[in-house]
Formats: structure tokens, C-alpha cells, sequence
């Protein structure tokens, strides 16, 4: 998957206009690298909501592993602020969808069109990890 997948940008920007309160949506993978996002979202904004959204992700997932039953799972995130509210949930194998709120937003309407919309296209929602290359010996 890149960046420029027609298809998923496409279904991004649906479920943020079909949703009210849902400003900005992205997918990210698990180390922080946006992989698709929506248009308004812009560049730059992008890759610093993946990095938090991952970096976020990572602090549940220790979390879960310290409080939760040892599996390190973790199903969703919320994170409410002064002016919105932040929900992440696993895409695929790898794979995050973060979607961004305004604070006033029905969290249960968004937590359930971010659990459809991974229903539907989870399976094509895989970030692989990625493997340092090695340098082969002349």
C-alpha cells in the first residue's frame, strides 16, 4: 500500500464526510509512517499524526502488556484534548487507522464507522515490518 492509493483515500475522505464531528482520517503503519490520509490533512500534518498515533499505540500496547492479560493486544485508542479528540484502531497486520475529531463529536458513531470501515477493508490494511538491508560483503 502507498501513499497514493486512489481507492483508500477515497474511502478515508467518505468516512470523514459521512461522519459527523470527523475532521481528518489516516493510516498508518505500526512504526509511525503514514501510508494513506486524507486531503485536508495535508503532507506534513500527516506524518506528524502518524508518528504520534504510533507513539501512542506503542504506550497502550505496554499498557496492556503490564495491566491488561499479558497478550499486548490492543483493540482501540481515545485520547480526548482541548479542542478534539484522537481514536486509533488496529487496520490489519501492521496497521493503524487514526481518525481525528472535534471535541463535541458522538465517539460511539465514530468508534463504530472506524470498526465498519476496517470490516470491510481490513485485509488490504497491512504494513508488513519493514527489514533493515544489509549491506552484502564485496
Amino acid at each position: 500500500m502507498t501513499t497514493t492509493n486512489p481507492n483508500l483515500e477515497w474511502l478515508l475522505e467518505n468516512l470523514v464526510e459521512s461522519t459527523p464531528g470527523a475532521n481528518h482520517a489516516l493510516v498508518l503503519s505500526r512504526d509511525g509512517l503514514k501510508l494513506c490520509h486524507t486531503r485536508a490533512l495535508g503532507i506534513d500534518r500527516a506524518d506528524q499524526l502518524a508518528a504520534i498515533a504510533a507513539g501512542v499505540q506503542a504506550l497502550s500496547q505496554s499498557a496492556s502488556v503490564e495491566f491488561g492479560d499479558g497478550t499486548g493486544g490492543v483493540r482501540q485508542s481515545m485520547t480526548e484534548f482541548h479542542g478534539g479528540v484522537l481514536f486509533i484502531v488496529e487496520a490489519g497486520e501492521g496497521a493503524h487507522l487514526a481518525v481525528l475529531a472535534s471535541e463535541d463529536a458522538d465517539v460511539g458513531l465514530i468508534g463504530h464507522k472506524m470498526d465498519e470501515l476496517v470490516e470491510q477493508i481490513g485485509a488490504f490494511l497491512t504494513s508488513p515490518p519493514r527489514h533493515p538491508r544489509h549491506s552484502q560483503p564485496a
